[in-house]
């Protein structure tokens, strides 16, 4: 039996609208046509504040497509601040296309340069693959701040879903190497570990928008070798230690399977004693910001993220 999950007026007619783009078969194609159908629906019109740039970072063997946002007014003497914004979609859809009604926003109401990474994608590229081109692309901007007009020392790294996950191993990876590391890391409703026995996954398993075994298909099709999944690179939670890492800002919605992965992040964070933020989206879903425009809920996770990610970026470096 269905649990009911008590949603508000405008939560309801994100899930119906969302219910229209329905994938025309099982194949992946068909998942990725409907999901850029959905995108399409929800993004509004480029802003004309904004000079927007499609480039590629070109490397020995491949070449990662990226889409820098970039405020059209006169860059501050330093350079921009910059967010790093790897997009959700399971490791499976989603693009350059996919996020820009939040990549966009960001830009504006930070005055920073939004870079958006276009990795590579399951089930062409399996694990670690998304995750080295999330790495490359750390790399890269790291040498960009004539290039792209950024200060390289006050970056943000942010992303949802499947991108929080990217976003947080990629700290723990840079934390392991060393060198520069973000001034802080933005998460919305991250699946961050691979243990499906937490109680949100059961609690939430027949929810809207994304269920537990959506959840489970999209590991399985990303990191079909079970012996990946206690990788830090694919599931954050696995990592022996989350010392070390620059503080966070967590958002999960509370009718969503991954909802326990971020409470457990922030928790085993603040043990490590890193500064961070939780924010629990009260009767929100896997995927509601695409909403923030029409769910006053929804619109008050955005203005928490933008407001979090704002203070990261004004924070001295330690």
């Amino acid at each position: 039996m269905q649990k009911h999950y008590p949603l508000s007026d405008a939560m309801r007619e994100f899930v119906e609208t969302s219910g229209r783009f329905v994938a025309a078969d099982d194949s992946v194609k068909a998942m990725r046509d409907a999901y850029d159908a959905l995108c399409r629906h929800f993004t509004p019109e480029r802003d004309a504040r904004l000079v927007i740039e499609d480039q590629a970072i070109v490397g020995s063997e491949r070449h990662i497509p990226v889409r820098i946002y970039r405020p059209s007014g006169e860059a501050p003497a330093q350079g921009w601040p910059c967010v790093l914004y790897l997009h959700g979609g399971g490791w499976v859809v989603g693009g350059l296309d996919s996020h820009e009604f939040i990549t966009a926003p960001l830009a504006r109401d930070l005055s920073a340069v939004v870079v958006v990474v276009d990795y590579r994608m399951a089930p062409e590229h399996v694990f670690p693959a998304a995750f080295d081109d999330c790495l490359a692309a750390w790399r890269h901007l790291q040498m960009q701040r004539e290039a792209w007009g950024i200060d390289t020392s006050r970056v943000v790294v942010a992303g949802d879903s499947a991108g929080g996950n990217l976003a947080a191993a990629l700290c723990l990876e840079i934390a392991r190497m060393g060198g520069v590391a973000p001034l802080g890391q933005a998460l919305i409703y991250p699946g961050l570990g691979t243990d499906h026995s937490l109680p949100s996954f059961r609690d939430n398993a027949d929810a809207p928008l994304l269920s537990t075994a959506d959840v489970e298909y999209f590991l399985r099709v990303y990191a079909p070798d079970s012996a990946s999944h206690k990788d830090p690179r694919l599931a954050p939670l696995a990592a022996p230690s989350l010392g070390g890492l620059p503080p966070a800002f967590v958002a999960v919605a509370e009718f969503d399977p991954l909802c326990d992965d971020g409470q457990q992040y922030v928790e085993r964070l603040r043990a490590a004693g890193v500064p961070a933020q939780f924010h629990l989206g009260r009767g929100l879903l896997h995927g509601c910001m695409r909403a923030m425009a029409r769910c006053p809920e929804t619109a008050r996770l955005y203005e928490a993220f933008v407001k979090a990610i704002a203070a990261m970026l004004a924070s001295p470096r330690a």
